[in-house]
């Protein structure tokens, strides 16, 4: 049986991450997990459709939560699981301090983030992409040069346009919005001719609009990040557990329906669906998986 995990003050979590208590338990997870009867998972309360909140604060969906839950059923199966709403910036030092027993948001697995925690095998790769109107003609890279694009201030995206501007010798006119929305708005207005962002954040962002059949996600990738669940580093028995049932899950089937689920049939609350379908690199980590880290996917 699942219940929600109470909410904790920032505060407190700040205290938990980053104050002398702060020390990694000497204890494996599993036999954590044994003595104290439950789970702790460390979920998002608004990054659909990896890991979001329902309703009140009762109920956390999301692909990465379901893998999460998946897996645990399987490696622990009389475990009580409780849900701990964190953030990208005290995930690790909760994991690290034994706080949270897993990771479940999407995290990018990193060479630097690997000195701190382990990360399971890669179960979904971030392909920055672009988002054109339909009846614009535009489906390539290389038909952006000289044309206006939209990017989020402070993203990837951005250093990855530029990185392209200098190895295709082109250029491109970058329009940059102070966040997602502003961004998708200078193409939805006609402003620009593109919005180049993460294909799952683009996907959601077009699922929302007004017209969402008047949008596609078109073009190579610019750049790949793989996503992943994480715990303790110093735990090789608990990342062979969740590795295996992970490697269960993808060689059953069971991983792409679940992808699929999130992905490409509609989702909570709107009941609109993201239609991103599963991108190639996704598809090969099936079939060969690996937890490589960001690094080994630079272009």
């Amino acid at each position: 049986m699942s219940i929600p995990f109470k909410r904790v003050a920032a505060a407190t979590l700040l205290a938990f991450a980053f104050g002398a208590s702060a020390q990694t338990p000497a204890t494996g997870t599993l036999d954590k997990i044994k003595t104290s009867g439950k789970v702790v998972l460390g979920v998002r309360e608004a990054s659909p459709p990896m890991a979001y909140m329902l309703g009140a604060g009762d109920k956390y969906v999301g692909y990465h939560v379901e893998l999460c839950e998946r897996v645990l059923k399987d490696i622990a199966p009389t475990a009580r699981l409780e849900y701990m709403a964190v953030t990208a910036q005290n995930t690790i030092p909760l994991v690290q301090n034994g706080t949270l027993d897993i990771g479940c948001g999407p995290t990018t697995n990193n060479t630097a983030r690997q000195q701190q925690v382990a990360f399971a095998l890669t179960t979904y790769v971030s392909e920055v992409r672009m988002a054109t109107k339909v009846d614009s003609g535009i489906t390539t890279l290389d038909q952006l040069a000289g044309r206006n694009v939209s990017a989020s201030t402070g993203t990837t995206a951005v250093q990855l346009l530029r990185k392209r501007e200098r190895a295709q010798n082109v250029s491109y006119n970058t329009m940059l919005g102070k966040d997602h929305l502003e961004s998708f708005l200078l193409m939805e207005s006609g402003r620009a001719d593109a919005f180049v962002l993460d294909d799952n954040l683009l996907a959601g962002i077009i699922a929302n609009s007004k017209n969402p059949g008047a949008y596609r996600i078109v073009g190579d990738a610019l750049g790949s990040e793989p996503i992943a669940l994480l715990f303790r580093k110093d735990d090789p028995a608990f990342k062979t557990a969740v590795d295996d049932s992970l490697r269960r899950m993808m060689k059953s089937g069971d991983l792409e329906k679940i992808y699929t689920k999130w992905f490409v049939a509609a989702i909570p609350p709107k009941n609109t669906s993201l239609n991103l379908p599963m991108s190639a690199a996704l598809k090969q980590l099936m079939l060969d998986p690996n937890d490589k880290p960001l690094e080994a996917y630079a272009k």
